[in-house]
């Protein structure tokens, strides 16, 4: 079992669900990623994912499209990212997980050996890349596997039981449940079908199953939770820390914890 399951796991034996945050890593400077990560840490995040800014992020909406943006005229990149998370990795605890959200293109072009080497070396515990397909994980599996990272599939609400079986069965770490179908992104709330999809993925999965894609409010924590082992939380935590709102991120934290009983 790689570190990003077990933390996971620990989590839900506290009696919790899992909360992990995504930051985009370089959105107003490189510098401040540090600050971030050690914040979250600090808060009881579960995991913390950290977005490569990326000129065609086709998953994204406008909050983390405009944070990417503002990122790339900073001139981040890849290599810079997982330089900064390797100047600072001795600070972030074993037992809290960073994972990496690219897209394709600037993994390809910074080399899959030479990349995943570099995982490695910045204390990188997982990896998401939301525009390769299962047919085509090839590419990374087994060299993630031999390096102890886990590679984190993504299932889709049209996904019916035998593709969500087949992608299951490929995933380490967890499985990342999209609750809505187009991009990321703040929503008012979500389809009535979404409960059976995310307790039929549950029910299929060996790993633990995290929902993702539009939640924002301790409410959506709270009600996603019920279906699943955690969620992630993405625009809702990248305009926080554009606006300075720390306050609504400690919130969102809570309710994965039980704790939030306001904001409704």
């Amino acid at each position: 079992m790689n570190q990003v399951e077990k933390s996971i796991r620990s989590c839900i034996e506290r009696g919790d669900k899992a909360f992990v945050p995504y930051i985009m890593a370089g959105d107003g400077g490189l510098d401040t990623l540090r600050d971030k990560v050690l914040f979250l840490q600090e808060k009881g995040a579960t995991a913390i994912e950290i977005g490569i800014p990326f000129s065609d992020p086709v998953a994204d909406g406008e909050t983390i499209q405009q944070a990417g943006e503002r990122a790339l005229a900073e001139g981040v990149t890849l290599r810079s990212v997982l330089g900064k998370l390797q100047s600072f990795k001795e600070e972030v605890k074993p037992e809290m997980p960073l994972l990496i959200m690219s897209y394709l293109n600037p993994i390809l072009a910074y080399g899959v050996d030479g990349f995943v080497q570099s995982l490695r070396d910045s204390g990188i515990s997982g990896l998401i890349i939301p525009d390769l397909p299962l047919e085509e994980s090839g590419l990374l599996q087994e060299t993630l596997a031999a390096n102890h990272i886990a590679f984190i599939q993504l299932v889709s609400l049209t996904s019916d039981q035998q593709r969500m079986a087949a992608i299951t069965g490929q995933s380490s770490g967890f499985i990342y449940a999209v609750t809505v179908n187009g991009i990321t992104g703040v929503r008012q709330g979500f389809d009535k079908a979404l409960a059976l999809h995310l307790t039929r993925l549950k029910s299929i999965s060996p790993v633990p199953v995290l929902a993702g894609f539009g939640i924002s409010t301790p409410a959506h924590v709270e009600e996603l939770s019920t279906y699943t082992d955690g969620v992630i939380v993405g625009s809702a935590i990248v305009e926080a820390f554009h606006t300075g709102d720390t306050h609504k991120i400690s919130r969102l934290i809570e309710a994965s914890k039980g704790k939030e009983t306001a904001d409704h």
